[in-house]
C-alpha cells in the first residue's frame, strides 16, 4: 500500500546534512577532544602568558575571560534572589531548590547577554581565540 519508512528515515540525509552545518563549531575542537593523550591541565598564568604572547587572540581571550564573571555573578544574583523568593512564600525546599537552580541558569544568561552587550563580543571571534589558545597550548605542551 504505502512506503513503511519513516519521515524521518526517509529524510535522515537531509536532517543528517542540515544539522552538521548548525552545529560545525564542534569539529573546531575534535582535536583536542579525541586525543590518544589528554592535553595537561593549564593554569591561569599560561592564559595570561598566552594573552601576552598572541596580539591578534589574546585581548579577544582576554575579553572572553572577563565575560564570565558576568556570567558567575549573574548566576549567583538569580539564584539566590529566586530561591529567597520562593522560601520567602511557600516554605517549600524543594520549590527553594528548583528556584535556586532556575534563578542560577536564568541569571547566567542574562549575565552573559550584558557581558556581551557591555565588552561588544559580538564584534569578536571568542571561538577562534580558543582555538588558536588550544593550538598554542598543544605546541607548548609536547
Amino acid at each position: 500500500m504505502g512506503d513503511s519508512e519513516s519521515f524521518v528515515g526517509k529524510n535522515w540525509n537531509g536532517l543528517k546534512d542540515f544539522w552538521s552545518d548548525r552545529l560545525s563549531f564542534f569539529e573546531n575542537y575534535t582535536r583536542f577532544t579525541k586525543r590518544d593523550a589528554p592535553l595537561p591541565s593549564w593554569s591561569s598564568s599560561d592564559v595570561e602568558e598566552f594573552i601576552a604572547s598572541d596580539p591578534v587572540h589574546g585581548p579577544t581571550l582576554k575579553t572572553a575571560r572577563e565575560a564570565v564573571t558576568f556570567g558567575v555573578t549573574g548566576a549567583a544574583l538569580g539564584a539566590v534572589s529566586t530561591a529567597a523568593f520562593a522560601w520567602k512564600y511557600s516554605r517549600s525546599p524543594h520549590g527553594a531548590a528548583l528556584s535556586f537552580l532556575g534563578g542560577g541558569v536564568f541569571g547566567w544568561t542574562f549575565g552573559q547577554e550584558v557581558a556581551n552587550h557591555t565588552l561588544q563580543l559580538y564584534k569578536l571571534d571568542t571561538m577562534a581565540a580558543q582555538v588558536k589558545f588550544m593550538e598554542w597550548w598543544e605546541r607548548k605542551s609536547q
